[in-house]
């Protein structure tokens, strides 16, 4: 008799992030339980910006939380490359404005997970989130798994827990994901980062994604993440600072940033539309982080174990995909698990079909990411013009070459217009 003919399996879904909590309400949705262990003893809408893609917003969606996150979120109308002299090189609509189902959404991380994390409760029940959580190691036999757990506030033990299924969503630094590939460590190619939100008026239409520059120089990533934030009808602008080095020192971990460490690459980025240097000084918070992923790895699945979200695939964050990615690995497992238990087989082959219709897929997208992510317009721009003003982009490169590359991304990512209207 297999496992799911004799009793419910137990799953116990390891961090209760965006990967985590959306694989738990997708399997909910599924009519299979499962329990999420968090290491934070208590929620808190934390961080700067994200961008919900329409490939994300599908997801979501499918989770019936689309209203609640367009209602916190500001959508986006277009994205806009420029030069770091400000000069305009592409445009170009998104989301709903370019066709889409789905809108684009930019949006507070904090708010985003706040909102997975009470549908969670709500769905699943307080007693399935257990919080203050922090997994240290899995042992397993053929027939179960434990889950080994401290305190996330103090280290002090607590009870392991049983399971005949458990899916790693703890990040970049899984501990689950260190047992496999214990001398595995992040890949750093010299570009650190510094984001921050900053209460501004609303630049260009006010729903613009915006990137400007070049890692070669320093690069800004600007949108807008909440509408009117006060009674002036300010915004709440997200922001992110590049800069590509040959022989910088990785940045710390979610260190409050020192604007004094980058400032200077940006002191001249006055536009008639932006003053940079004024956006970043009066920021509300800066945080500095190392842009690292890992080499994609040949295998997530060890027996009842498996990887999700930024414990299988580190990515970069350009492109705003990893958030997206993490969403569809839930997707996809909590389908194969539910069909799974609707047939009576072994779980395990189910950890074995997801990692088959998704290990590759990401892996490309972290390569991808690395070399031709969206804003190599901005690199290839710079590289025809000489890193110099230009006359007009259209001496240097078609706004149909621009349009490609684009595109190219959106091919690779999983979320060409063509892929979602199907």
């Amino acid at each position: 008799m297999t496992l799911f003919m004799s009793r419910v399996p137990q799953i116990a879904v390891v961090g209760g992030g965006i990967a985590g909590l959306g694989f738990a309400l997708a399997l909910h949705q599924r009519g299979v339980a499962c329990d999420v262990y968090e290491s934070v003893p208590e929620v808190r809408e934390l961080g700067v910006g994200i961008t919900l893609l329409p490939h994300a917003m599908r997801e979501l969606a499918s989770l019936g939380l689309q209203g609640e996150l367009e209602a916190v979120g500001i959508e986006n109308l277009e994205s806009v490359f420029f030069n770091r002299y400000g000069q305009f090189i592409y445009r170009e609509p998104r989301g709903r404005h370019a066709g889409y189902p789905l809108p684009e959404v930019g949006i507070h991380r904090g708010k985003l997970h706040r909102i997975l994390f009470d549908a969670a409760v709500q769905r699943l029940g307080a007693n399935r989130i257990h919080t203050n959580h922090r997994c240290t190691g899995v042992t397993q036999g053929s027939a179960s798994a434990t889950l080994h757990f401290v305190q996330g506030k103090d280290g002090a033990p607590l009870p392991s827990v049983p399971a005949d299924v458990v899916v790693a969503c703890d990040g970049i630094h899984s501990a689950v994901r260190r047992q496999f590939y214990p001398d595995e460590q992040v890949a750093f190619a010299g570009i650190n980062t510094w984001r921050g939100v900053t209460r501004h008026s609303p630049i260009l239409t006010g729903k613009t994604y915006m990137r400007v520059g070049s890692i070669k120089t320093g690069k800004m990533v600007i949108y807008p993440i909440v509408d009117n934030i006060d009674a002036d009808g300010n915004q709440l602008i997200n922001w992110m600072a590049e800069i590509e080095g040959s022989s910088v020192s990785m940045n710390d971990w979610n260190r409050g940033g020192k604007v004094d460490d980058f400032i200077s690459l940006f002191a001249d980025w006055k536009f008639d539309w932006l003053d940079v240097p004024a956006l970043i000084r009066n920021a509300d918070q800066i945080l500095e982080y190392p842009m690292v992923d890992k080499d994609p790895i040949a295998q997530w699945t060890f027996g009842r174990v498996t990887l999700m979200g930024d414990a299988a695939h580190p990515m970069y964050p350009r492109g705003s995909n990893g958030s997206a990615q993490a969403l569809v690995d839930g997707r996809t497992l909590a389908d194969e698990l539910a069909s799974a238990l609707a047939r009576q087989t072994d779980p395990v082959m189910a950890l074995q079909a997801y990692e088959g219709k998704r290990r590759e897929v990401t892996a490309r997208i972290v390569q991808t990411n690395r070399s031709m992510p969206p804003d190599f317009i901005n690199i290839r721009v710079d590289e025809l013009s000489g890193d110099k003003p230009f006359r007009h982009i259209d001496d240097l490169i078609s706004q149909a070459e621009l349009r490609e590359m684009s595109d190219s991304y959106k091919r690779v990512a999983g979320f060409s217009l063509e892929a979602l209207k199907t």
